[in-house]
């Protein structure tokens, strides 16, 4: 880190590595929720032991090289490498007990009771024996591969994460004990179904009933089940290779060869013998140890979500496609609907395959393209997907460039062969700089236009896979505009040219300005007496931006942070970060955009979208992009998307600075902010949504396809302060609703909502701030608008019940009266009313 960034002092952060696992520990609080389906449920508790399978190759491993190499080096929080580890080893052998308890008395009963039954080799009967014996014979044992210790037969290396028998076993004619390990195949299912049975088997139970089979003669006295975990944070030397490719594929071998144990997870059966062996063969350390009572390696109850019950699951999400790109009975031209305006897609509510993927191979198959620029990170396995679009677009003559990022942690095979896979169907294939993994997520396609080449362009928070956008929350922008456009390409020019970096208009990009971009950014509001930041992003982490946001705080900044996973920032502590709240939201789909404001949205706002966390590595050592979003359409939207993250007390939980801990919202009024992004996208595309849409102006014409309307929220608090919203009842409609109505020609609708409001309740009210938007399809079909304030009657009132019994009836409403905002939702007739009362703060009133 420079010398001159000012940073906090290690008291006033949070240990990235605890507040990782905290992180986790929400994941694994899913599995424990017994309001989600039963395999939904196990699928959060499937995924808690993946991720945490990945913290210990990469965060572990790597603070277990750095104690070796450089023991009194201190994280940004103040903590050595051993004492970072102590605290792991601490926290986590918590959370694998409490997982470990979880499956045991709550998930494993309930699968149970569901009919999906875990059973042993043991509690099957002989026909069951049988039956598996067969498959036993034709599908596992020509897998397997039995490796005895012995002088001559040294122990044997055990790759990360694999699944592995141990045993001693005897021969009688000798006497002779040995130990013997049987590795499990990972192309194996971790259960195998009992036939014709609901019944379930873990496959090395089945693989040590038959190890008659592979240690013939031999008897058994100890079996048991064990994995270990290995450092995968070896760096690629990739700054002295003359071949980046040959260097990964070097580095790979590299890793399964020399890279250390950072943890050992077995059966709790193993005797004190046994593991002593493994600690000394395995050069491990005591406390890297976990006894498991259940399944060793519970990543693999995702294996049980494949089953086919649907009614333990949630139902089948099916994303919607963007309204642009929606005419009934004709296709539509994704670059045709760019060149007009920019288009943002919202996934997975939004459909990848009919947006990202529909312009891709758009652009592969149109004879007037001239090239595409595609950096991949993370791509997919499906045949429809991307990957195949770039080659039939090199097949047919069109210059096309992918930059695959061969450093994708985990990923370094496949992207390997991908990149083979490109060339071989000459795709000009680069790798990026050296020393920067390139993580942006870009699209360029140049197309000839009446003889002129214009640039097409998407930038996204995510990566170019359709297998993950099904289930990752991502955002993405399509544009045209030239300066956007431009930036793009000048920084494929970088990426695959190797030049210099730069200046870019629009674009803001790691390493060379991204930092300094997004300081200047913070401090500008922090300069404004209305001072507004709001942050999404899936970690928090780099102490310069965090500084940068106490600073704000102190100068009354009010700063919202949505941050998925590790957060060093302590939020609301006295005198420096007291006006900043960090919310963490984990549910269905995974929270990866990357979204940030700077400003209100009544002055200097503004608003970007990209691939960049905020951490030192995706500021400092990584090429990353945010991208600026323009239209005042997609900003109003981007400001609804924000808004609903902020008023979620569903999948929300909060940060509490002073102890470090995260703690479950309150389901006040049940708002799930997933489902809330799904109706919307649902209602987009049918006509039916929340959008801001600008007043009638003088001169302007309502068409009969559009009626322009306002209403008004009036609020007022009875004797015990319990809030209350004023509806109206139309007779003819047998309907109670909100007060609105049509705009006239001259007004605007803030003046419209506060007439409509007087003439249809008599009162006399007073403005306050403005409470959202619906469109819907009104009785007659055609699509009308209706803006909302929120309003107080003038006098104040005090007998809400005199309201409505002195109401006199008049041409459009028959009664009114005060209603418990508790009861809005059961009184109200409509779903739109409802919706967009459900997202007020009524604490702000008017």
């Amino acid at each position: 880190m420079a010398k001159n960034r000012r940073i906090p002092a290690p008291g006033q952060l949070i240990n990235r590595e605890l507040s990782w696992l905290a992180f986790n520990e929400r994941v694994l609080a899913l599995a424990d929720d017994d309001v989600r389906p039963l395999l939904d449920r196990v699928r959060f508790a499937g995924i808690f032991a993946n991720n945490l399978d990945e913290f210990y190759q990469v965060r572990v491993g790597g603070l277990v090289v750095s104690e070796e190499s450089d023991p009194s080096a201190k994280s940004p929080d103040g903590l050595t490498p051993g004492e970072q580890l102590a605290s792991i080893y601490e926290r986590v052998l918590a959370l694998h007990l409490r997982s470990q308890d979880l499956f045991s008395s709550r998930l494993e009963p309930a699968l149970r009771a569901a009919d999906i039954i875990l059973t042993s080799w043991h509690d099957l009967d002989q026909e069951d024996h049988k039956s598996l014996g067969d498959l036993f014979e034709e599908q596992i044992f020509p897998l397997l591969t039995p490796t005895a210790v012995d002088p001559s037969h040294p122990f044997p290396y055990l790759s990360s994460l694999s699944l592995n028998l141990g045993l001693y076993i005897t021969y009688p004619e000798t006497g002779a004990t040995m130990f013997a390990r049987v590795k499990v195949p990972g192309s194996l299912p971790r259960f195998i179904q009992v036939p014709d049975s609901s019944r379930y088997v873990l496959v090395e139970d089945l693989i040590a009933a038959h190890l008659s089979r592979l240690f013939p003669g031999g008897q058994f006295s100890e079996t048991y089940v064990f994995r270990v975990t290995r450092n995968t944070d070896i760096p690629f030397a990739e700054e002295r290779a003359s071949d980046l490719m040959q260097a990964i594929r070097d580095g790979l071998v590299q890793r399964r060869r020399d890279a250390d144990v950072v943890r050992i997870e077995i059966s709790d059966t193993a005797s004190t013998d046994l593991l002593d062996m493994l600690i000394s063969q395995l050069d491990a350390d005591r406390a890297q140890i976990f006894l498991c009572a259940g399944p060793v390696g519970m990543a693999g109850l995702l294996d049980l979500t494949s089953i086919d019950r649907s009614d333990l699951k949630v139902p089948t999400f099916h994303p919607t496609i963007p309204p642009d790109l929606v005419a009934p009975g004709r296709s539509v031209s994704v670059m045709e609907v760019i060149s007009d305006h920019d288009l943002l897609v919202h996934h997975p509510y939004e459909s990848f395959r009919r947006s990202v993927e529909a312009f891709i191979e758009e652009a592969a198959n149109d004879q007037r393209v001239r090239a595409i620029k595609q950096t991949l990170y993370r791509s997919s396995e499906d045949d429809r997907g991307i990957v195949r679009a770039l080659v039939r677009a090199a097949e047919s003559g069109k210059q096309v460039v992918a930059l695959v990022e061969l450093k994708a942690r985990f990923d370094e095979a496949a992207n390997i062969e991908r990149a083979r896979q490109l060339e071989r169907a000459g795709v000009h294939v680069v790798y990026g700089v050296a020393g920067l993994k390139t993580h942006t997520k870009l699209c360029l396609v140049i197309r000839e236009e009446h003889g002129v080449l214009r640039r097409y362009a998407h930038l996204g928070t995510g990566n170019y896979n359709s297998t993950t956008a099904r289930t990752y929350e991502d955002l993405g922008l399509f544009t045209a505009n030239e300066e956007i456009t431009a930036d793009v390409a000048e920084l494929f020019n970088y990426l695959t040219g190797y030049g210099r970096p730069t200046q870019y208009r629009e674009l803001l990009v790691a390493p060379h300005t991204l930092r300094s971009s997004l300081l200047s950014l913070i401090r500008r509001e922090q300069d404004m007496p209305d001072g507004r930041i709001i942050i999404k992003t899936n970690a928090l982490i780099d102490p310069e931006v965090i500084q940068a946001l106490y600073d704000a705080s102190r100068a009354g900044t009010q700063i919202d942070c949505i941050v998925r996973g590790a957060c060093a920032l302590r939020p609301g502590m006295r005198k420096y970060s007291e006006n900043i709240r960090v919310r963490s939201i984990v549910g269905r789909f995974l929270e990866h955009s990357r979204v940030f404001r700077f400003g209100q949205p009544d002055r200097e706002c503004d608003y970007y979208i990209g691939s960049a966390d905020l951490m030192s590595r995706n500021l400092d050592r990584r090429v990353e992009t945010l991208v600026p979003i323009l239209d005042s359409n997609l900003r109003r939207r981007i400001d609804l998307v924000l808004e609903s993250y902020l008023l979620d007390d569903t999948l929300s939980w909060q940060l509490h600075g002073r102890s470090k801990s995260w703690t479950r919202l309150g389901s006040e009024k049940g708002y799930d902010v997933h489902q809330q992004l799904a109706y919307d996208a649902q209602t987009r595309t049918q006509d039916v949504t929340y959008a801001h849409v600008p007043a009638l102006a003088q001169g302007d014409v309502e068409t009969d396809a559009e009626v322009r309307a306002a209403g008004g929220i009036v609020t007022a608090t009875d004797e015990q302060g319990t809030i209350h919203a004023l509806l109206i009842y139309r007779q003819s409609y047998d309907d109670w609703t909100l007060p609105k109505g049509r705009l006239d020609a001259g007004e605007t609708a803030v003046q419209a909502a506060q007439r409509e409001v007087t003439e249809e309740t008599g009162l006399d009210v007073r403005v306050g701030e403005r409470a959202g938007s619906v469109r819907y399809r009104d009785r007659k079909g055609r699509r009308k608008i209706v803006e909302y304030w929120m309003m107080s009657a003038v006098p104040e009132l005090v007998d809400l019940g005199a309201v409505a019994d002195s109401f006199i009836p008049n041409e459009e409403v028959d009664a009114v009266r005060f209603v418990p905002v508790s009861e809005l939702h059961h009184t109200l007739s409509y779903e739109f009313d409802r919706r967009l009362v459900a997202r007020l703060d009524w604490a702000r009133g008017c």
